[in-house]
């Protein structure tokens, strides 16, 4: 029989995707004021892998990435989902968001999002809130499944992934060996 233990510490990680006119710098400020500062980031880029959101958000939507520095439990995931909805909603005109806040986390070996909508290869988290492992490490490298969205795939986002990994790991070198003092 296996003994539960506690989940290891991972970092937080969040996609951005926004109208090219929308401040980006107000987002960042609410997230860095409770997260603390973005240790890694890639772009902007442009969103242009479908145009599912051009109904609500319009076209030249933009998209950038962000891993923190620092540490979050696991379980904190489904509040931060639903902490990032309420900001998408203060930032909406006329009912249409103008910026999607999609949070994750990055493991040693997997980047999970977080999701409302449920599906065969999501699993329920707590508080309305699924999660999906998006990409999986193994060798070394970043690898996608059948669902992973395009812009997942992207190699120029896993070596701003890989770059978090390794900082993820420090991070947790350190943590275990103060625990062993």
């Amino acid at each position: 029989m296996g003994t539960a233990n506690p989940a290891e510490q991972v970092k937080l990680f969040v996609a951005v995707m926004y109208a090219p006119d929308f401040d980006l710098a107000g987002i960042a400020d609410r997230l860095a004021e409770r997260f603390g500062e973005v240790e890694f980031g890639y772009g902007p880029v442009p969103f242009s892998w479908s145009d599912y959101y051009a109904p609500e958000m319009g076209s030249g939507l933009q998209k950038t990435y962000w891993c923190f520095a620092g540490m979050l439990n696991r379980e904190d995931l489904p509040g931060i989902k639903l902490w990032t909805n309420e900001i998408e909603t203060s930032f909406a005109i006329n009912g249409k968001r103008s910026v999607n806040i999609d949070p994750g986390y990055l493991a040693r070996d997997k980047l999970v999002l977080a999701s409302t909508k449920d599906f065969f290869h999501r699993l329920y988290l707590g508080q309305g809130i699924y999660g999906e492992v998006t990409l999986h490490m193994r060798e070394g490298v970043y690898r996608i499944f059948s669902w992973t969205y395009p812009d997942f795939q992207e190699k120029s986002l896993h070596e701003l992934l890989i770059k978090a990994r390794a900082s993820l790991v420090g991070e947790l070198r350190k943590t275990a060996a103060i625990g062993k003092k």
